[in-house]
């Protein structure tokens, strides 16, 4: 039992860290169904933020709340500039085009990083001291309860966003029908810019949260977490916010206990395995509903 609740706990720590990624995809697809293939890379340039927070700025907890901060400012203007560039001008072009687009900035984003920081990784240092915590025969040390503290605190925070907040209510009518929320007086590429905004943020986050967790980070990073937080928002039903919560919670469980109960070399194809049972069974998600298209 207690190699179980230790299983759990892993994965809620890892499956943060995706909740929080996932995120990002599903709000972006809610608003334009865009598959934003550089959210992954986003996540990276966060964490290279907050490596250099910590080791040039500040240190201990505020080091910490520092870089969290910083990081998720940077990949906020950082995605609000990728939508500006790269996607804004594509917006009634193609989905594959669209999707193509996304690729290139992803290769742009990760060897831009390889260029300026070189390819091999960086050890990022632990901004506090890692305290261990022993209660009966499991055993989590203290960047596992920052993690799920930080990511439970910022999903919170982004249900009052949606739910509660003039831009909020904007998110919400662009994603039902851009058409009829600018008949309605609402900025359209304004809210689309904000949701960029707000799912790079977190990735950010995910990025600073990740790098205290394995004190690694790399310029190549974003790829293989960015894959798996957009089989999460598929898990959970993609473009609703509550499903990539869920979806990205439940990968991160599901592979920690294929790790732990199989091997870790079939961890990532249980996921994927996942992924197409998903897509054939219910292709809208655990938490989505079937829509019909007019044709």
């Amino acid at each position: 039992m207690s190699q179980f609740i230790q299983q759990l706990i892993n994965g809620l720590s890892i499956g943060s860290v995706f909740a929080l990624i996932a995120l990002g995809y599903t709000m972006v697809y809610g608003i334009i169904k865009l598959i934003n293939f550089a959210h992954g890379d986003i996540y990276m340039v966060g964490a290279f933020v907050g490596y250099f927070c910590i080791t040039r700025l500040a240190s201990g907890f505020f080091g910490l709340i520092l870089a969290l901060v910083i990081a998720m400012a940077a990949c906020a203007i950082l995605g609000v500039i990728i939508e500006k560039v790269a996607y804004k001008p594509l917006r009634n072009a193609s989905r594959i085009t669209a999707l193509i687009t996304a690729m290139g900035v992803s290769y742009f984003l990760q060897y831009t990083m390889v260029y300026f920081v070189g390819p091999s990784k960086r050890v990022m240092p632990a901004p506090f001291e890692n305290t261990v915590f022993k209660i009966g025969g499991i055993t989590f040390n203290l960047s596992t309860v920052i993690i799920i503290a930080v990511t439970i605190f910022l999903m919170l925070l982004l249900q009052y966003v949606v739910k509660r907040t003039k831009m909020g209510k904007a998110m919400r009518a662009v994603s039902a029908d851009p058409d009829a929320a600018r008949l309605m007086g609402i900025n359209v590429n304004q809210t689309i810019s904000f949701t960029f905004a707000i799912g790079s943020a977190l990735a950010g986050a995910a990025g600073v949260l990740i790098g205290i967790h394995y004190n690694s980070i790399e310029p190549l990073m974003g790829t293989i977490p960015g894959l798996k937080a957009f089989i999460a928002a598929v898990f959970g039903g993609i473009g609703i916010i509550p499903g990539a919560m869920f979806g990205g919670i439940s990968i991160g469980v599901i592979q920690t206990f294929a790790a732990g109960y199989i091997s870790s070399l079939w961890q990532d194809a249980v996921v994927y395995a996942l992924l197409i049972f998903i897509l054939v069974v219910k292709p809208s998600g655990l938490l989505g509903k079937n829509v019909k298209e007019k044709v």
